[in-house]
């Protein structure tokens, strides 16, 4: 009773911590960087992570069993997943472009898991007979890991598209301006010296624009690709893991059960991925394409296929 009482009150105020959070980050956007809000933000998703680690352990004591039963526990676990992905680089004094993805995601599943839309799923059930397994904390705890480290490097590659289509309509906006300065040059009747130096000043500015968004550009390929390498390898094990115990709990290795399928289909997009990364020719844009649909198939295979509630996976389905 203590436990379950320690687990609300956490509940409460890691609900209370996102929805802070949520609204500094909203202001930021509206308004120009505050060194007191960044600061604000990062103290509170220490706080966040503090608060989901005490949750998963204090659900795991009083429930006897790793808290990755359901749908509810395993977006608590991918929460802290993100949080701890997202410590790494704070407390390694090391600023990079992952934790603009990092934190937001981790404020949005917690949110979204300690809302009202999965109450059912708040207390901790007894297992059912194929979870009663010492596989559990391997297969489940691999395939969340996998999923939130594929997420945020499939995130930074949607961000590398956006970044790079901007950056192509730049330079092609700088082409015609050069071009009309070079015209206005050979009718140079018509232009003064004070014209001709703001030109070559706005060259100057577009094209240190263009190295700074050049260089944001190889940083959010490097970072997607990394992050992905370690989500892969993840993903692999869990998928490993799973077949193992599927065959100690169903007497097969592989079923083509949805989730199975869907795994797969998630493992093979992201190793076409690493496998275009290894041609020049396909890095940058080329890769980040296919990491983009990665990261819609991980939505299908996490999320949607318990939409179904069908199938071998069927226990970790809900009802809203």
């Amino acid at each position: 009773m203590i436990f379950l009482t320690f687990e609300h009150i956490l509940t409460h105020i890691s609900l209370s911590i996102v929805s802070v959070l949520i609204t500094i980050y909203l202001i930021t956007l509206l308004v120009d960087e505050i060194v007191e809000l960044d600061n604000s933000s990062e103290k509170g998703m220490i706080a966040i992570f503090f608060c989901i680690t005490g949750l998963l352990i204090t659900r795991w004591i009083y429930s006897r069993h790793f808290p990755l039963s359901d749908l509810y526990e395993s977006l608590i676990f991918l929460s802290w997943s993100f949080s701890v992905i997202h410590m790494v680089p704070y407390f390694k004094k090391h600023q990079n472009n992952l934790n603009a993805i990092t934190a937001p995601s981790a404020l949005f599943t917690q949110g979204f898991a300690t809302s009202g839309l999965l109450t059912e799923m708040h207390q901790s059930a007894i297992l059912v007979p194929a979870l009663q397994s010492q596989w559990l904390m391997m297969h489940v705890s691999m395939m969340v890991l996998s999923y939130a480290t594929l997420l945020c490097g499939s995130l930074l590659s949607v961000a590398l598209l956006v970044i790079t289509f901007r950056k192509d309509i730049r330079i092609f906006g700088k082409s015609i301006y050069l071009v009309n300065g070079l015209l206005s040059f050979r009718e140079g009747q018509y232009i003064n010296k004070n014209k001709r130096s703001n030109i070559l000043r706005m060259n100057s500015l577009l094209s240190d624009r263009n190295y700074r968004k050049y260089q944001l550009i190889q940083q959010l390929d490097y970072w997607s690709y990394r992050v992905i390498s370690l989500g892969f390898i993840f993903l692999t094990i869990g998928i490993l893991s799973g077949a193992v115990w599927a065959n100690e709990a169903w007497g097969s290795y592989w079923n083509w059960d949805p989730k199975e399928t869907w795994a797969f289909i998630t493992w093979t997009i992201f190793a076409i991925y690493l496998h275009t990364r290894t041609n020049k020719n396909l890095q940058g844009a080329n890769s980040a394409i296919v990491a983009s649909v990665g990261f819609l198939i991980i939505w299908i295979c996490y999320f949607g296929v318990n939409l179904l509630g069908i199938g071998l996976h069927s226990y970790g389905s809900f009802n809203i």
